[in-house]
């Protein structure tokens, strides 16, 4: 939770003070990813994009797919700028915030397979509804998402 006195704190001064999540955010994600034992296995990483902090999360992704001993594959990026989540009012708003604010990069093929979907920050959960939905329309396997911290107060 993003209140948690440990994870969320990890997560938000990453976030917020040094451009970065640590090494030790990534440990903890390769073992809870190692005890949750999806399956089918994740044969690839990729991410949800951000126009706010474009490197965040990709480099956090990238990170953890090398713990796992995965390849990363940027495959999504975001088409315009849009308000954060926590600013709207309810779900039917936050469904149509983050309908048609992303897409599959036009020069990357979505490899098949199931992937692991990651995120820093989830609230109403639909910019990974609508990820995982793109992914799968453009020919992944099971989409796993994995999300850094979950918002107490609306932070996606």
């Amino acid at each position: 939770m993003w209140d948690d006195a440990v994870g969320g704190d990890s997560v938000r001064l990453g976030k917020y003070h040094y451009g970065r999540f640590s090494d030790d955010l990534v440990e903890a994600c390769r073992q809870l990813f190692e005890q949750w034992g999806p399956d089918p296995v994740p044969v690839w990483v990729t991410c949800v994009p951000s126009r706010r902090h474009p490197d965040l999360v990709p480099d956090f992704s990238r990170r953890l797919a090398k713990a796992l001993g995965l390849p990363f594959k940027p495959v999504l990026e975001r088409t315009e700028d849009r308000p954060e989540q926590k600013t709207m009012a309810n779900s039917t708003q936050q469904a149509l915030n983050v309908d048609g604010s992303l897409k599959v990069h036009d020069s990357l093929r979505v490899p098949g397979g199931p992937v692991l979907l990651v995120d820093d920050m989830v609230d109403s959960r639909w910019t990974l509804t609508v990820a995982a939905w793109l992914l799968r329309s453009h020919g992944s396997g099971e989409v796993w998402p994995l999300a850094l911290a979950q918002a107490g107060g609306g932070h996606e």
